[in-house]
Order: C-alpha cells, then sequence, then structure tokens
C-alpha cells in the first residue's frame, strides 16, 4: 500500500493543476464539437445535400447529420468507460483527443457535394459518428480527473473546470466562425473560408496532447488497481446493479443539453430563416458564452455549500418556463438585448445545473464502475436530448406552420422529467454534516444502494 499512498499524497496539491488540464482538453474538444454545430447551421445544409427548392429539406438533412454523433457518444461512454475503469482514465481522454483531432480536421478537408455527389454527405456523416466516440470517451474521464483529485468541500469546484471547458469550447468555436465569417465576402465564407475553423484544430489538439499526457492517474483509480478490485466487465455491472443511478444520470441530462442546443445552434438556423439574424446569434453566444464560463465555478461552488440539488430545481424550473418568452424574443424583440437574453439563460440557468454535474454525477456511482457509470448516463441522456433537438424543433416548426409553440412545449415536458431526477439523485453534499458525505476518492462502493 506504499505505493498508494505515495500516489494519494500529492493528489490534492496536484488538484488545481489537474482541473486545469482537464479545461483546457475538455475546451478543445468541445472547440471541435460546436465548429461542426455551427456549420450545420450555416453551411452544410447547402455544401454536402443535394440542392433543393426547399429550404427546410437542406436543413433537416445538416441537422440529422449534426445528430448522427450524438448517437455515436453512447459508443464512445461504453468504450472508455470498459477502459476507463480498466486500465486508467489518462489513457482514455489521449486517445479521445487524438481521434475528435481527426475527425475535425478531415471534416475541414471533405470535398462538397458538387464535387463528389453523395460520396461526401456519407463521409461527413461518418467523421461526425467519429466525433460523437470521442465526445462520449472524453467526458466522463475528464470529470473524473478533477473530481476524484479533489477533497470532498470542493469536489463541485473542481469538478466544474471540466464543465467550464464546454463553455469555453463554445464561446472559441463561435469567436472563431464570426472572425472569419466576418473577414470574408459571403461567397468566399461559403465556398472555402468555414473550413478554416476547422483545420485550425490542429494548433489546438498538439497544445491538448502536450497539457493531457503530463498529468497523473487520481488516487482513487490508484488505489484500486493496487487492491485488484478492478472489474472485468463494468458497463455489465452498472447495468446489472447500478440501474437507478444510471436512470438518475440519464434523467439529469435530459432538459439541459437540450435547451442548450436551442439557445447555441438551432436559434442560429431559426433566426436567419426568419429575421436573417444568424450574425447576432453567434456574437450572443460568444458574449453569452463568456458570462457562463465565469458562472460556472461559482454555482458548483454553492452546490459544494448547499448541496446539488437545490440550484438544479432552481435551474429545471427556470429554464422550463423561460422556453417560452425566449422564442417569443426571438420572434419579435430588438435583437439588440439579444446577448442579455443569451447570458441570463446560459450563466443564470444553464449552469446552475450543469456547473455541479461532474461531482453530482460521480456521486451516483462506486469507483469500480464510475467511468462507465457517469460516462453511460450523461451520453444517453445528452443524445435523448440534445442530439435530437436541433432536429426535432425543425420539424416541430414546420408541424406548426412557423409557429414555435410546440418547441416550447417540448422543451418544457423534458423539464418535468428531469426534474423527477434532480428529486431522485444522490445528493450527499447536500447533508449536513461533511463527514456524512461519501468521499469520491475513496475507492471504496459509496453509492452502489443509490
Amino acid at each position: 500500500m506504499s505505493n498508494v499512498q505515495s500516489h494519494a499524497a500529492p493528489a490534492h496539491a496536484n488538484s488545481k493543476r489537474v482541473a486545469f488540464a482537464a479545461f483546457i482538453g475538455t475546451t478543445i474538444e468541445w472547440y471541435d464539437f460546436y465548429i461542426y454545430s455551427t456549420a450545420s447551421a450555416l453551411i452544410f445544409s447547402h455544401t454536402f445535400f443535394p440542392p433543393s427548392s426547399d429550404p427546410l429539406t437542406g436543413v433537416l438533412g445538416a441537422f440529422a447529420a449534426y445528430g448522427v454523433g450524438f448517437f455515436a457518444r453512447p459508443l464512445g461512454a461504453v468504450f472508455a468507460g470498459h477502459f476507463g475503469d480498466r486500465l486508467g482514465r489518462k489513457r482514455v481522454l489521449v486517445f479521445s483527443l487524438v481521434l475528435m483531432g481527426v475527425a475535425t480536421v478531415l471534416t475541414g478537408l471533405l470535398p462538397s457535394y458538387e464535387t463528389a455527389g453523395l460520396l461526401s454527405t456519407v463521409l461527413l456523416v461518418l467523421l461526425r459518428l467519429l466525433q460523437g466516440v470521442a465526445t462520449g470517451a472524453e467526458w466522463g474521464g475528464a470529470s473524473l480527473l478533477a473530481v476524484e483529485h479533489a477533497r470532498p468541500r470542493s469536489r463541485g469546484l473542481l469538478g466544474s473546470f471540466t464543465q467550464a471547458g464546454s463553455a469555453a469550447g463554445m464561446l472559441l468555436a463561435a469567436a472563431t466562425f464570426l472572425i472569419v465569417r466576418s473577414s470574408l465576402s459571403p461567397d468566399a465564407f461559403s465556398s472555402w473560408g468555414w473550413r478554416l475553423p476547422f483545420l485550425f484544430s490542429v494548433v489546438l489538439i498538439a497544445i491538448g496532447l502536450f497539457v493531457r499526457t503530463r498529468i497523473d492517474e487520481p488516487a482513487p483509480f490508484v488505489a484500486l488497481k493496487a487492491e485488484g478490485r478492478i472489474r472485468r466487465l463494468p458497463v455489465a455491472e452498472v447495468l446489472r446493479h447500478h440501474r437507478r443511478a444510471l436512470f438518475v444520470t440519464i434523467g439529469l441530462r435530459l432538459l439541459q443539453p437540450a435547451m442548450y442546443a436551442i439557445v447555441t445552434t438551432y436559434a442560429i438556423s431559426y433566426l436567419n430563416m426568419k429575421r436573417g439574424g444568424a450574425s447576432a446569434v453567434l456574437g450572443a453566444v460568444i458574449i453569452g458564452s463568456i458570462f457562463a464560463v465565469i458562472a460556472t465555478p461559482l454555482w458548483a461552488a454553492l452546490s459544494d455549500r448547499i448541496g446539488r440539488r437545490r440550484p438544479a430545481i432552481w435551474a429545471v424550473v427556470g429554464i422550463s418556463l423561460l422556453v417560452w418568452p425566449f422564442f417569443w424574443f426571438l420572434d419579435h424583440g430588438d435583437l439588440r438585448y439579444l446577448p442579455l437574453v443569451f447570458a441570463i439563460e446560459l450563466a443564470v440557468f444553464d449552469a446552475a445545473i450543469y456547473a455541479p454535474g461532474a461531482a453530482w454525477f460521480a456521486e451516483q456511482f462506486p469507483v469500480e464502475v464510475r467511468y462507465s457509470g457517469i460516462s453511460l448516463g450523461y451520453q444517453i441522456g445528452t443524445l435523448l436530448s440534445g442530439g435530437l433537438t436541433p432536429f426535432v424543433a425543425a420539424a416541430l416548426l414546420a408541424v406548426g406552420n412557423g409557429s414555435p409553440w410546440l418547441i416550447c412545449a417540448y422543451i418544457s415536458a423534458l423539464g418535468l422529467l428531469s426534474l423527477i431526477a434532480v428529486l431522485a439523485a444522490a445528493d450527499p453534499a447536500g447533508r449536513k454534516r461533511d463527514h456524512a458525505a461519501p468521499a469520491v476518492n475513496e475507492p471504496a462502493s459509496v453509492a452502489g444502494s443509490h
């Protein structure tokens, strides 16, 4: 056990460095994922799909390809969970970063439909699948690197650096697209300029690899391995013995990713179609993401003090109600105030439930199956909500004859399901006495009964 102690001793001292590494790596991976999202709303409908007299056909095709990546996420979660719980968090994270970078750069090099026909569409979908696998592998490992290096009283705060990486990735993606789009003529941007953010990913991936190869495995996994308690099939054990925790984590992911997809992806297409305001949305996403990056650690730190559940209830109820005036504003509001609207949504409501997610998900599962459990719950929930939402929203808008009320009802229904999960989730941080909360950095099975 001396080897375990030697690894555990510096773990807390290195927690901030590990949290920074998780933030940087996650920012880069989400940058890659979000530039695809932005391009789906602006470019892909007429670049990789057959010309059509009906603009809705191209939009639905682009958002369907966007959603394909979410279907691949559970596959990435199963792969990452299995090897992450058996071999370690670090190796899987390096793999996910490389896979994401390769898929992103190749997307920037794809021939258009005009040049290659249906082959371009097929290749676009295949690369999106690879992005989905990489993303499915990413979140769980990055979260655990931060959370399992943290003391019990700061799990939420340090884990939130992974969550902040998502907002930072969106910020970087939107800013890059806005700079490129404003620097080129519309024809130049449409023909080749959109490729530049994808090719820029090469530089970011190199930075991410440099950071991630210099971090250590967290002490809980080192102890688990030293004690010989590695599970042969951790994913199967989650499905057999931790179904309640799995369903809870899936439910926690139903509302937030859906509304996030509405704000950061679908709103671009919606306003571009109704009011020609795509650039206004990109600017608003940038400002909203800045506030979200700032708010994320604040909400997470609050959850360490008062528990995860109370901020989550605030967020779920707020998002479920806010979606109705949000779409009214998109239709009728003064777009000069769009950045304020996005900042309120992303920093005041979205961040309240997303910020403590890394710690809260980890608190649902014991360490020996934790990578598998949180990855599956996170990615399945995200697939059912965020991955399908842009496509579902476009279809519901057509069914509603251009009125967004069906989209609003859809988001509110997801909110009800997430509220049930919030009330059912284990909340160790919410207990009055700190010693009652099971420490994530202890290898014992702390959440098997939940």
